[in-house]
């Protein structure tokens, strides 16, 4: 049976860097564009750069997705040598990239075997299914096997965060201007969580500390946690990631957690000094 080829995008993050060229995952990038200069994300620019050229002032980015023609090419590519191709994407709500994945498997229908996932979410999350589904695809599950597993997954993983500033939900188009111009004027930082697959608030906070605070109640929520990371943007605010490791140190006692710092793409809707967590929840034993 031939192995099925697992494709994603440049949202994706992996706990090992190089994981996905060791393990034949094809990760197609977004274009990061400041203005008119154009960068494809994990290429031409990185979470490192991106924050950089943020603090340099200019423009605000913005992210674009990758064309159907990109993923019609990449699929007829992959489909020559017979081997079926699972696309796993970003939250379809936060992106276009899903909507061309899938307008480019549905011009293949009957030709080639191509199934595209909605993750409903991005970075870790989006990086966990992946692994998953590499893992599966090596060991020689079939394309429907493999669909199954990502699918029972998702509905596991759950993200917060807190944004400092309103400017890039409103630039990003996840928040109204008035909105924004009042929350700022008010010093509110949202609380918030991805709610299948679109941000959308929880509550509001107004100081880091609170938010911190925030945080910690929402994990220890959890009775049973497989994979918890911790989100942060540029590495301005290492204090409260610091805090954050102490705490669950005292509560999770024996356990390591893993400290990511999000992308570009995620960095242009959520802003470089936001802070969050992703929680992928373990399953309860049967008694």
């Amino acid at each position: 049976m031939p192995r099925v080829r697992i494709v994603t995008d440049s949202t994706a993050h992996f706990r090992d860097s190089g994981y996905a060229e060791q393990n034949g995952v094809i990760v197609v990038p977004l274009t990061i564009h400041f203005g008119k200069q154009a960068y494809r994300e994990g290429h031409e620019i990185d979470a490192h750069t991106y924050y950089q050229r943020l603090a340099a002032g200019g423009p605000l980015a913005s992210a674009a997705s990758p064309s159907p023609e990109a993923f019609l090419s990449l699929y007829e590519e992959l489909s020559r040598s017979g081997e079926p191709v699972l696309s796993i994407h970003l939250s379809s709500k936060l992106s276009h990239t899903w909507h061309n994945a899938k307008a480019a498997a549905d011009t293949l229908l009957g030709r080639c075997q191509v199934t595209v996932i909605d993750s409903l979410t991005t970075s870790v999350g989006l990086g966990l299914l992946v692994e998953a589904a590499a893992q599966a695809s090596a060991r020689g599950e079939s394309l429907d096997e493999i669909v199954r597993i990502v699918r029972g997954m998702i509905p596991r993983l759950y993200v917060v965060f807190f944004v400092e500033s309103l400017e890039y939900l409103e630039h990003s188009r996840r928040l109204g201007k008035a909105q924004a111009r009042l929350g700022a004027m008010l010093g509110i930082k949202p609380f918030m969580t991805i709610e299948e697959g679109e941000i959308v608030p929880m509550e509001k906070v107004r100081t880091r500390q609170q938010a911190v605070e925030k945080l910690m109640e929402f994990i220890t929520e959890f009775s049973s946690i497989e994979h918890l990371a911790i989100l942060h943007g540029a590495a301005n605010h290492a204090d409260e990631t610091r805090q954050l490791l102490e705490r669950l140190a005292l509560d999770f006692p024996g356990r390591e957690w893993e400290v990511a710092t999000y992308g570009p793409s995620l960095a242009t809707q959520i802003g470089p000094d936001s802070l969050g967590v992703i929680v992928f929840e373990g399953q309860e034993e049967a008694g």
